[in-house]
């Protein structure tokens, strides 16, 4: 993890349980005899990371409808940290592409570093979630994307400035490879019950072409916006993607950076790109 990232250093269960004592009924003993929740099931994840919010972000309300994505606090703590290293120190403004439900990266990035953020997505009812988890906060303003066809167009509006963009894409390219890799994660967790540890709608988790093309696309369309952007990023989760991804952003005269992540012993990076102003499409 981030060396700024508070979560490296373990979790203290009985200060979570105070904060949200939800968290209790989720609680196991592990074989070492330490306390620690079972990560094969959804809603022990979804207490654990509402925990989190409360403990350490002074988060007091958050909800979750049922069977959207439960992101991981720390994993997403990272990718905010860093975004700082990138943008460098002061207050700065920031566009999380497909915020989901949840708005968590919006939440965090005002949170962690104040930042001012809006959440963009595509579905109206995630967008009302979004809109209820930040209602009283003034510094995050959340968008529905009304074309599916466009990602920064119709919400990156005319005069404003970002310092950054942000994007967790959705990794799969249909609903079949998201169950295949579900029974390989439960195969890990000696588990094999017909569910997912991991929750989401479908638009949170595949689209046609899966991450290697939405960011493809987020990439030819970045440069309609480039004196309006300083630095687009966006997670990979696969690195025989990055390549070609990085290949498609030099394509364009961009200036690339590639920052690798790692939380516990998932592996992931961060692509970065930005224009120079004089940069013609």
């Amino acid at each position: 993890m981030h060396i700024r990232n508070i979560h490296r250093y373990g979790y203290d269960f009985p200060k979570l349980v105070t904060a949200h004592p939800a968290l209790a009924d989720h609680l196991v003993n592990t074989p070492t005899g330490s306390i620690s929740i079972d990560f094969s099931r959804a809603e022990s994840i979804l207490e654990f990371n509402t925990a989190l919010l409360k403990h350490h972000y002074d988060v007091r309300y958050w909800k979750l409808p049922a069977n959207t994505l439960y992101p991981p606090i720390p994993g997403r703590a990272d990718y905010i940290h860093h975004i700082s290293d990138l943008v460098g120190k002061g207050i700065k403004t920031g566009l999380d592409i497909g915020c989901g439900a949840s708005a968590i990266y919006p939440i965090l990035g005002n949170a962690i570093y104040d930042y001012k953020m809006v959440g963009s997505d595509v579905d109206a009812d995630s967008i009302a979630s979004a809109k209820d988890n930040t209602l009283k906060n003034p510094a995050i303003e959340i968008r529905l994307q009304k074309d599916r066809s466009n990602i920064l167009e119709g919400i990156i509006l005319e005069g404003e400035k970002y310092d950054f963009t942000m994007c967790n894409p959705p990794f799969f390219s249909s609903q079949e490879e998201t169950d295949k890799v579900n029974q390989k994660k439960q195969r890990k967790l000696a588990t094999y019950e017909e569910r997912r540890n991991f929750s989401g709608m479908s638009h949170e988790l595949w689209c046609n072409g899966g991450e290697a093309l939405f960011v493809k696309r987020m990439i030819k369309e970045s440069v309609n916006f480039k004196d309006q952007v300083e630095w687009f990023t966006s997670l990979i989760s696969k690195k025989q993607h990055v390549a070609k991804l990085e290949k498609q952003a030099k394509k364009l005269n961009a200036e690339v950076q590639i920052i690798p992540m790692q939380t516990g012993n998932k592996e992931s990076r961060i692509l970065a790109w930005r224009f120079s102003k004089e940069t013609t499409a």
